[in-house]
């Protein structure tokens, strides 16, 4: 049987890599840092990394490595079993609460990644009677998450609150019981911020709840790192937070609910991801408390973090790329054709800059693009060697512009 089926599958990998939609996986030989030496894929050794979500260079920091490894001589390397039954140590109640008083949230409940976190919260909450609306370029694992409940589904446009509006309308007068916004804080692909201020005023008109992904802020946005809520200061507006302990906070894996106490309460008695899934690492959770403690001193990573963003989207755009716009240090450079930005990447790795082209189904068709992302670990030299490496790569590509 199976013989038949690689030929379907030969057939369809073959497609995407005519169609330039192939995703290799480039290794790299070092810890994560602002360089690192990638050891497949034509790198010429040590190279600039671009495209990690090491934001505030935190992921092979000294203290935050120091910090694991003495967790792992005092709380061991694995739980080898789920919360509920022998899973849960001291450092991972001391993490909750951490995470809680952090994010301005009255409980904090640890998942295995935020793509599971995402997973649980939808079916837990929401039964068939209920309503979620959710922005049309929300992560994945929202998307998943929503496809898990029986709820009644609605789509609005990308931060588009005229029609957010309208979808709270269809759903108040289906007579929902609950109605769910759901929102990434920062759109992933894009750089973009959800206009969280004005998505609680509608919320509250139409006596909705607000839940917001805030993996790509958790760390260093907002005047104390605490995301997109404290951005726009609705922190005490926002019913429920997800994110990851994988990017800003240390670049590990983890991910976390926090929210309003009789939320967490019900996702640590429902929520199957929770249930059902190993608890988290130990040496994971004592480092994310290291993180968490840097990130009350981290106004100068902070500062830095947002002056290479500011240098690298203004020396591309003088340059005559396209970058979509923002300040936040997703900075994705617009290509457009999948098989030109797969190209690019190729062309920027042999000149020492590490990025990924990022092509459809994770964007749209047509809107490829290198999403460039920026970490405090950068100098400015490293940051306007990228520039130089685009502006070469460019030329190399035999293009007018990208």
């Amino acid at each position: 049987m199976f013989e038949t089926v690689r030929e379907d599958l030969r057939s369809t990998l073959d497609e995407i890599r005519a169609a330039g939609l192939h995703k290799p996986e480039r290794v790299i030989g070092t810890p994560q840092n602002a360089a690192v030496s990638v050891t497949s894929g034509g790198a010429p050794g040590e190279v600039l990394n671009f495209c990690a979500n090491n934001y505030l260079g935190l992921a092979d920091h000294p203290e935050v490595v120091a910090a694991a490894k003495d967790a792992l001589d005092r709380w061991g390397y694995g739980m080898a079993s789920v919360r509920f039954i022998c899973g849960t140590q001291e450092v991972h109640k001391e993490l909750e609460a951490r995470l809680s008083a952090f994010l301005g949230q009255e409980d904090t409940i640890l998942y295995s990644s935020c793509f599971d976190a995402n997973g649980g919260v939808f079916e837990t909450l929401l039964g068939a009677e209920d309503a979620v609306i959710s922005d049309a370029l929300n992560h994945a694992s929202i998307i998943d998450g929503i496809r898990l409940s029986k709820a009644r589904r609605f789509r609005y446009a990308n931060r588009d609150l005229a029609e957010l509006e309208a979808r709270l309308k269809e759903a108040t007068e289906g007579g929902a019981r609950r109605k769910l916004i759901v929102t990434d804080g920062v759109f992933s692909m894009d750089g973009y911020v959800a206009p969280l201020a004005e998505i609680c005023d509608l919320a509250d008109r139409y006596d909705a709840m607000v839940m917001v992904d805030d993996s790509h802020a958790v760390g260093f946005v907002g005047p104390g790192g605490r995301g997109t809520p404290e951005l726009h200061g609705v922190m005490d507006r926002v019913d429920i937070i997800t994110g990851t302990l994988g990017k800003a906070l240390g670049g590990a894996s983890g991910g976390y609910v926090a929210a309003r106490a009789e939320i967490v309460e019900l996702l640590r008695q429902r929520s199957r991801p929770y249930l059902f899934s190993n608890s988290l690492a130990p040496v994971i959770a004592a480092a994310s408390l290291k993180v968490l403690d840097l990130l009350e001193s981290a106004g100068d990573l902070r500062e830095h973090l947002a002056a290479n963003t500011a240098l690298f989207r203004t020396k591309m755009t003088e340059a005559g790329f396209e970058v979509l716009p923002g300040d936040h240090a997703i900075a994705p450079v617009m290509i457009g054709d999948a098989a030109q930005a797969a190209r690019m990447a190729e062309l920027l790795l042999e000149r020492g800059v590490y990025v990924i082209g990022f092509s459809y189904p994770v964007v749209p068709m047509g809107a490829a693009r290198i999403r460039v992302q920026l970490s405090a670990a950068h100098s400015t030299a490293d940051v306007e060697r990228a520039v130089a490496a685009f502006i070469d790569a460019r030329a190399a590509l035999g293009t007018a512009g990208a």
